[in-house]
């Protein structure tokens, strides 16, 4: 078998999310929404030398939907993938490709607006053959009007294969490190606000674009972070942005695990961690 297609199961389509129109136009339009507006492949990749497996998901979308990034802003849902048979895995990590900034209505979200693959990298235990998998991946697609999608997964990926370019294709389409940039290190300022903190992060980096956009990322997907308001002056950029814990309140952030990738122009830079 040289690739194997996903089921689709829609389930959880009883509320769609009015982010981009009026509650009233959304209202009028929902049920004429599309049941097949995305549909999912899987790419059964190849084995590598270090035993673990490199496959990837084909999210295909109807011309004029779009779907999101891992932080995909204010009016957006991010993929997250659940594995419920873990036989012979021991761990199951995305890559992304650079995404799109999108701006409608006052509010920015980030994600995909054509097919996109998501690499899919599987770490194995030793000794493993041919892996099934089973589960399902939830993401959000939007055109007029935006909703939940939930897709059941099931496959199998053989113990062998080869290398498939459209897979590595997808890993090349990754953001530049600091040094590759030419990135600087990056100093931020922590401010108390009254539901949190406030990061002020100064970033050495070339012009990467005439818009720029910076995403603040950490560990913990509760902690709620704002859109980053961004000015450059010469060879630096400055991003502000308020970052609130799940239970709004003062908190304690370790610096080295804030991440910040700066988009702009199908370009992305990403960087790990910023100094007092």
């Amino acid at each position: 078998m040289s690739k194997s297609t996903l089921s689709l199961a829609l389930m959880a389509l009883t509320c769609c999310l009015a982010l981009h129109l009026s509650p009233g136009a959304a209202s009028a339009q929902s049920d004429a929404v599309p049941e097949d507006v995305v549909q999912i492949e899987l790419l059964e990749g190849w084995r590598r030398d270090d035993g673990s497996h490199m496959a990837g998901l084909l999210i295909r979308l109807t011309p004029g939907w779009k779907t999101y990034w891992r932080a995909p802003g204010e009016a957006g849902i991010p993929p997250r993938l659940q594995l419920r048979d873990r036989s012979g895995l021991l761990s199951a990590a995305l890559h992304w490709p650079v995404p799109e900034v999108f701006h409608s209505n006052g509010m920015q979200s980030i994600g995909y607006s054509s097919d996109v693959i998501f690499p899919l990298e599987l770490t194995l235990a030793e000794g493993t053959g041919a892996l099934r998998l089973a589960g399902r991946i939830d993401l959000g697609v939007c055109h007029d009007i935006c909703m939940p999608v939930s897709i059941a997964l099931r496959g199998t990926l053989p113990a062998g294969g080869r290398p498939d370019p459209r897979i590595a294709a997808a890993l090349a389409d990754r953001p530049l490190t600091a040094a590759e940039a030419g990135a600087g290190r990056v100093s931020c300022v922590l401010t108390p606000i009254s539901d949190g903190l406030r990061v002020v992060a100064r970033i050495p980096l070339p012009r990467q674009g005439s818009a720029e956009t910076v995403v603040f990322e950490l560990p913990d997907p509760s902690i709620w972070i704002s859109e980053a308001m961004v000015e450059r002056s010469g060879a630096t950029l400055t991003a502000t942005a308020d970052i609130v814990p799940p239970d709004a309140g003062p908190f304690a952030m370790d610096r080295s695990s804030l991440r910040m990738t700066v988009l702009a122009a199908g370009t992305a830079v990403e960087l790990t961690g910023c100094q007092g």
